[in-house]
Formats: structure tokens, C-alpha cells, sequence
């Protein structure tokens, strides 16, 4: 695989802002060049969101954070990086100036990506030295949490590099889709602009507001499209005959004159004023920074949806972030590296994310089962129990639990968990867990569980391998000296299970 040791990122707004957030929480530095006066505070800003965002959308355990370098000049920011993102404002002359300056002095090999919404990349290697390391490297905003990338090679593009490309991206989370031919827009903004001229057509003639065109999307064709796409849910509305029925059927509505596409609306100033306070008050108040924030919270919560899609593989963004988490496990390296069974093991550390409370501001009950079931995870990491051990067809499952909630845990509040092993044998492993308010140490929630070593595909229990058992006997010795935890083997009445 093609790997990022360390990007550059010319151009610090809301793109390329949050191209260096996307890199960072990667484990990548990067340097930034960005002549705003104000860039670091914007940057900062952004990547403040993109961390509260990875708080919510993952517990698999992220490289150190890259670190942030604000350089004087494109010379001093791209030098010795591996991966540099142009995104400066959207002018040919502008970019084209930029990149030349980065070809000069980048390294011969460096991948070069430019941010353009459609420029040719063509045009824009048209004056380099080394034009074949050059491609678009289109990105949807936020760049951070949505994964999509349009990679689109010109003329004098390398195959090799655009390959290369494509490998880097998928290290950091992202799906690159390799546009086959160069065309202006792509396909992504091809396919927004046509909406969106359709939109300010519905606007103008004041068929609806902006608030009513957003409920028609969000509330219909938008779920649909956020996790099939558009032929796959075409397909479906075919019935059992499938697409080539819906063509049929739906084919002829092209030649209807329900669409303005061949007729460009005038956007003169009173229809700008007419869209700014129809969004204005659709806003409610709310400022950027906020509605950025509850944006990120909602993405998180589709993509976590279509993580569980496909009996639990795994649908569309779901899968690519199922499978970007399996490889940060495996990289993340085992926590078994600072385990002392001298004592309770702490497994996870964690923080109280807006995705997790309800109405009351507090941590709603599944996501207490959701951190003994992490702290579990973590404790068959330690033993070897792995994604590839899962894959080879055995596993621990989980055939009882008691739960006791003791206390509360709010939204912002830090929180840690322990393992203690009560007893175990070459089929069972029975332990006890707390979660602990991180500043006082304060026990709000326990768990007694049992798991069974089974064999996934026979369906039945058998007996774990000696490797396994040799990773958990130090546990087992260790925690058979410690004192019986207050709550183990008690049964309450109400109790949940």
C-alpha cells in the first residue's frame, strides 16, 4: 500500500482546513501554508469539530494526532512531504500559478492533488515539470468525516499515479473513485448542479421555500440515496423485474417538460435576497459553527446505521468505516503492551459525545452495554482474539449479563473502564466490569458477563486453542489474588439483563 508519512495542504479554508484535519487524526503531520491572517484559528476551529466527530464516530483506537506546521511559503510547506492538496479558490490562473510553484518544489516523486470542484486537471498541469504526478483529488465537504474522493487524471497523469493515489486515500479512511475520463464538474457536481438548478427554479417561481425543498429531500429520496445510491434504488423500484423494467416504465417521464435544466435561472438580487432570508430563517439562529456540529452528529448517525447493515458486514459508508476501523485495531497495537493484572485492567478510555445522551443530557442505557461491550472487545484483543482469529471461524460470545447503574453520566464527561477476571476455563470466561467517572474515579455502571468460546460455523462451544489460554492464564493468576468486587453474583430485583 501507498502510505502518507507526511502531507502538505496549501490553501487552509473549509476544504483544505478540513483535509488537514482529515490527515491528522490519521497519524499524519502536515504542514500548512495558508496567507489568511487568521488560518490558525480557522484551522484550529475545524479540527476541534473533527475530533468531537471521531469522538462519536469510532472507539477503535486512532494513531497520535499529527501535528500542525503553519509555514511562511508553498516552498517551505511542501518540502519533503509525500502527499500535497492545492486547495486555494476556484480560478484557473490562481491554481495554475499555485501548482507550478509546487512542482518546482516538491520531490520528484510527490503526489500532487488539487481540490478543484471542476477545473480540468488538464489545464492545470498544462505548465509543470512534472505533470504526470498531478491529478484532481475532489473531496465532499466535511472532508473529515465524508469519505468520498473523485481522483481524475489528465492528459499527462501517470496511470501509476493515480494507482498510488487511490492506495494512500484508502489508508486514511477515504473511497477513491477513479473518474475514467477528465470532464468539467466530474460527476459529483454534475449531478449536484443539475439538482441545484432545478432548485433555484423552484425557489424563483415560489412553488415552496428553502425549508420545504430541504424536508423533501431529507425526509425522502436523501435516506435513499446516502446508503444505495441512485441506479441501485431505481433498481429496486423496478419490483422483481429490476431495472430494465423501470426504464420501461419510467422512460418515457424524460421527454415530459417537468424540468427548467436546458434553462438557466436569472440569479439577480432579488432572488439572492429572496434565498438569503429564506435561509436565514430557516437557520434559526444558529451559527455555522453549530450547524457544522449537529451536520457531523448526523452523519455519524447514518454511518453507524450502515455500519450495522448486510447482518452486521457492513453497507456503503458504513462498511468503508467498519473497515477503516478493523485496520486502526490491528495498527493500533494490543493494550496488553501496559496491562498489569496486578490489579482490575483498564481497557478504554472515552468521553461522553452528544450522540450518546437523550433528552435529559445523560448517557442513554444501550450506550452503557455499548462500553462493556468495547471493554470486552478490548479484553479478547489482549488474549489474541482478533479481527483475523474472528475471520478463521471461533470467537467469544456473550451468553449472559447483569448490568447495575449506580450512578449518572452526562454529556462531556470523561470515562474509563476496568476488567476483572472472576474465573475462567477452556470454554468460559467470567469477569466483572465497571465504568469510572475519569476525574473522581467514581464507579457508575457495572457488569458481570460470560462468554463462550465457540465455533461460529458449527454453532456450538468448544474449547479455546492453547495460545489463547496461555495469553489468559497471568490474568487469571493475577485476579484470583484480588477481593471479590462489591456487586459480583448478586442478583437485584428490576435488574436489567
Amino acid at each position: 500500500m501507498t502510505t502518507i508519512t507526511k502531507a502538505a495542504c496549501i490553501g487552509g479554508g473549509v476544504i483544505g482546513g478540513a483535509w488537514a484535519a482529515r490527515f491528522a487524526l490519521a497519524g499524519i503531520d502536515v504542514n500548512i501554508f495558508d496567507p489568511h491572517p487568521e488560518a490558525e484559528r480557522i484551522i484550529g476551529e475545524v479540527m476541534a469539530n473533527a475530533e468531537r466527530a471521531y469522538g462519536m464516530l469510532t472507539m477503535a483506537p486512532l494513531p497520535p494526532r499529527g501535528k500542525f506546521t503553519f509555514c511562511r511559503s508553498i516552498q517551505e510547506g511542501v518540502e519533503g512531504v509525500d502527499w500535497i492538496q492545492e486547495s486555494v479558490p476556484e480560478r484557473l490562473p490562481l491554481k495554475r500559478g499555485v501548482i507550478n510553484e509546487i512542482d518546482a518544489a516538491a520531490r520528484p516523486d510527490a503526489l500532487i492533488g488539487s481540490s478543484t470542484s471542476g477545473l480540468l486537471p488538464s489545464d492545470l498541469q498544462a505548465e509543470m515539470k512534472h505533470p504526470e504526478r498531478m491529478f484532481v483529488a475532489h473531496p465532499y465537504n466535511p472532508v473529515y468525516l465524508l469519505p468520498l474522493v473523485e481522483l481524475v487524471g489528465g492528459r499527462k497523469t501517470s496511470p501509476e499515479t493515480i494507482r498510488r493515489a487511490e492506495e494512500a486515500v484508502a489508508e486514511i479512511g477515504m473511497k477513491g473513485v477513479v473518474i475514467a475520463k477528465e470532464i468539467e464538474a466530474f460527476v459529483g457536481d454534475r449531478l449536484l448542479e443539475a439538482l441545484w438548478r432545478e432548485a433555484l427554479w423552484l425557489i424563483q417561481d415560489d412553488i415552496c421555500d428553502t425549508e420545504t425543498l430541504d424536508d423533501v429531500m431529507r425526509y425522502s429520496f436523501g435516506m435513499r440515496w446516502a446508503q444505495m445510491g441512485l441506479f441501485e434504488t431505481y433498481r429496486i423500484a423496478g419490483g422483481e423485474a429490476g431495472m430494465r423494467h423501470f426504464l420501461a416504465q419510467f422512460g418515457p417521464c424524460l421527454k415530459w417538460p417537468w424540468t427548467k435544466f436546458t434553462d438557466v435561472v436569472d440569479l439577480d438580487d432579488a432572488l439572492v435576497e429572496k434565498i438569503g432570508a429564506q435561509s436565514d430563517a430557516q437557520a434559526a439562529g444558529r451559527s455555522i459553527r453549530e450547524l457544522e456540529r449537529i451536520r457531523d452528529e448526523n452523519l455519524v448517525g447514518i454511518m453507524h446505521a450502515l455500519k450495522a447493515g448486510d447482518g452486521g458486514k457492513g453497507w456503503g459508508a458504513g462498511k468503508l468505516l467498519a473497515d477503516f476501523e478493523k485496520r486502526l485495531w490491528e495498527k493500533g497495537g494490543s493494550p496488553s503492551k501496559s496491562l498489569d493484572a496486578s490489579g482490575p485492567l483498564r481497557l478504554v478510555d472515552t468521553k461522553v459525545n452528544a450522540a450518546w445522551v437523550d433528552y435529559n443530557g445523560h448517557m442513554t442505557e444501550h450506550r452503557y452495554l455499548q462500553l462493556f461491550g468495547d471493554t470486552s472487545d478490548a479484553l479478547l484483543k489482549v488474549i489474541g482474539v482478533d479481527f483475523a482469529y474472528v475471520e478463521a471461524g471461533h470467537s467469544y460470545y456473550t451468553v449472559e449479563t447483569h448490568i447495575r447503574h449506580l450512578g449518572e453520566a452526562k454529556l462531556g464527561q470523561a470515562l474509563y473502564t476496568t476488567l476483572q477476571l472472576l474465573s475462567s476455563d477452556e470454554k468460559r470466561i467470567h469477569f466483572f466490569t465497571r465504568i469510572h467517572d475519569a476525574a473522581s474515579g467514581d464507579v457508575i455502571a457495572t457488569a458481570e458477563q460470560m462468554m463462550l468460546h465457540v465455533d461460529a460455523k458449527a454453532g456450538k462451544s468448544v474449547p479455546a486453542p492453547a495460545e489463547v489460554m496461555a495469553k489468559l492464564k497471568p490474568i487469571a493468576e493475577g485476579h484470583a489474588k484480588l477481593d471479590a468486587p462489591d456487586g459480583a453474583g448478586r442478583r437485584h430485583v428490576g435488574q436489567k439483563r
